[in-house]
């Protein structure tokens, strides 16, 4: 069986980033819900699973000085980093698998779009809220996307949890106080329908 980390490894080497399902060329949604949050501009943002995703990009375009991006695949961040190879210095770079991450300092908002769902055992989701309690601030926010209820089943040859409201606030947990959730219809690089779910919580709980 391939391990997360060489799945992928494979799939960045193999695949240009502008083909994969997940790809979007404006993360129009996901700005959006950080917009919302009215952090300043100086907030510590850590993009999970941000890999080649061209977030980072548009965050630091609007000023966003202090944004980490943390994924499994080296692969994935050398794509972002020769992207941004001008403002390599202003970002964070964390390879690592996000249940096993252990943050140098605590952040003001998790971003995370698609790798909640892959964790499909229990053992890796309660590692995931673990490190996100050691990772987020009191009073931080936490943005989720997921596959929604009706949604694929499987992405990039794996199996995927699907979310609605009343399951993703049971695997968070008590800590976090859900602020809005709604649906978004991805389209894929192949012109396909991918539903998604998300979720923007604060931490009400914890220290």
């Amino acid at each position: 069986m391939i391990d997360n980390k060489t799945h992928w490894e494979k799939v960045y080497s193999n695949s240009s980033p502008l083909r994969v399902s997940w790809y979007q060329n404006e993360p129009a949604l996901s700005l959006q819900l950080i917009r919302s949050t009215q952090l300043a501009l100086d907030a510590s943002i850590l993009d999970v699973g941000g890999g080649a995703s061209t977030l980072v990009d548009k965050l630091c375009d609007e000023g966003y000085s202090n944004v980490g991006v943390l994924d499994i695949s080296a692969q994935a961040l050398a794509l972002a980093k020769d992207r941004l190879a001008d403002t390599l210095h202003k970002v964070e770079w964390y390879e690592a698998d996000v249940t096993c991450f252990r943050p140098p300092h605590r952040f003001s908002l998790w971003h995370d779009r698609a790798v909640f769902h892959f964790l499909t055992s229990k053992t890796d989701r309660d590692r995931y809220v673990d490190v996100l309690k050691h990772t987020l601030l009191p009073g931080g926010h936490l943005i989720i996307m997921a596959f929604a209820i009706g949604g694929p089943t499987k992405c990039s040859g794996l199996d995927i949890v699907q979310y609605d409201a009343e399951t993703m606030i049971a695997e968070i947990g008590p800590d976090f106080e859900l602020v809005e959730t709604g649906h978004e219809v991805h389209i894929t690089p192949s012109g396909m329908e991918q539903k998604f779910a998300y979720f923007h919580f604060e931490r009400t709980g914890g220290d």
